[in-house]
């Protein structure tokens, strides 16, 4: 039997719960809304090759990587998930605080790596308390997850225009305000309960052997992570490129809000998408409207057309992720809600770190002609998607309804 207390709070959850679920996901999107445009921004006021950048944003990364399924996995087997953030939210904080004494090469790589690591398992947990509240209830998991896309807009915008006043250095400010965020909403973040019953004993090979590895939804994850993986040299250079091109910061944090807002109205409108579209057709599409968005990237484009090209995000990022997490929902059992989380960011950040890395090589050997490297590698994603799609079970090459269900 599941305790008391578990079902108490189970009873009167929904409204609070959303409520909750939201701010927790604009917690570590308000790091990211800074971090991510304009950190390398902050590496090329202190004079940072591109090779240096490539590798200083690629190492954390694959540290990522290695913590995020590990500590997932782990509080899939505590009373409390939640509990993890704070943990990491104050980790993060320390170091990005140290980032003040830190200039140079290797400092800075060790310091943001620590980085990766501590804050790597936030947003996964984040994300399995949230589908634990889409299986518990049947709330809607683009209602909650569209607050983190505007809490993403909004520091942008602000960091923008505060690096457009006062330059590159108000990064590191804007990020400690960030994780010091990220510490309130840990706080108050949905306390739910684990993920199974407490005294029973999960059978890993038997859950392990039913979900997390089935083929295809190991395909699909590969493939995604590797579409996903074709952002790395847009978020590593294009800050960069677009200030050599005179924009100032508030139109580069325009930009990046471009996507994040046509994101933002994917997440509003999913349970329409959701209702029209099985998760395949909207994985499938995001994959097609990548390659196109990193073939045209490279052409000479005014603010407009950038602007333009930046909505294309509300296919290539918010209609695969949405897919991605229906499929996780119907393909993996409760009890693994956080391994299966961490099993996706273990795969994103992997290929991302990877495609981060070369593409530092890449920019520097070929400059906006590496786009097109981009366009293929999403292709190559794509490739892999349309592989996992044939490899469900219980459906056949020429089409069938279990297929197409979700």
């Amino acid at each position: 039997m599941i305790p008391a207390q578990n079902a108490s709070v189970d009873e009167g959850a929904p409204p609070r719960f959303r409520l909750l679920s939201a701010l927790s996901y604009c917690a570590p999107l308000i790091v990211n809304g800074v971090a991510l445009p304009f950190f390398p921004v902050w590496l090329a006021v202190h004079k940072f090759t591109d090779h240096e950048i490539g590798v200083i944003l690629a190492v954390p990364m694959v540290v990522r990587v290695l913590v995020a399924p590990i500590v997932a996995m782990y509080a899939d087997r505590m009373e409390e998930r939640a509990d993890v953030l704070l943990w990491s939210g104050g980790l993060s904080l320390l170091t990005a605080i140290a980032l003040y004494w830190t200039t140079t090469f290797w400092p800075v790589l060790i310091v943001y790596s620590i980085q990766g690591a501590t804050f790597a398992p936030y947003v996964p947990i984040v994300e399995s308390i949230v589908i634990s509240g889409v299986r518990r209830w049947g709330l809607d998991y683009g209602s909650m997850r569209v607050w983190g896309s505007i809490a993403f807009i909004v520091s942008t915008m602000i960091g923008g225009e505060m690096i457009g006043v006062w330059g590159g250095n108000m990064v590191l400010p804007v990020m400690i305000f960030g994780f010091a965020t990220t510490m309130a909403m840990a706080i108050y973040c949905p306390r739910i309960g684990p993920t199974r019953r407490r005294n029973v004993p999960v059978d890993l090979q038997q859950a392990t052997g039913s979900s997390l590895r089935q083929p295809h939804l190991l395909v699909l994850l590969w493939g995604v992570a590797i579409q996903q993986s074709s952002h790395a040299l847009l978020y590593a250079f294009a800050s960069i490129y677009w200030h050599q091109l005179g924009f100032s910061g508030t139109q580069v944090g325009i930009l990046w809000s471009a996507g994040v807002a046509s994101e933002v109205m994917v997440f509003f409108i999913s349970k329409h998408l959701n209702r029209r579209f099985n998760a395949w057709t909207l994985i499938r599409i995001g994959c097609a409207m990548c390659i196109c968005r990193w073939v045209l990237f490279p052409m000479h484009w005014s603010f407009a057309g950038f602007f333009f090209l930046q909505c294309f995000h509300s296919c290539t990022y918010a209609f695969v992720h949405t897919g991605v997490q229906r499929r996780i929902v119907a393909s993996v059992q409760a009890t693994q809600e956080s391994s299966a989380q961490g099993a996706y960011f273990f795969y994103n950040g992997m290929f991302m770190g990877l495609m981060t890395l070369a593409s530092g090589y890449l920019y520097a050997w070929l400059g906006l002609a590496s786009y097109y490297v981009m366009a293929l590698v999403a292709a190559i994603g794509m490739t892999l998607v349309f592989v996992a799609y044939y490899l469900q079970p219980q459906s056949s090459p020429s089409g069938g309804k279990t297929r197409e269900a979700s």
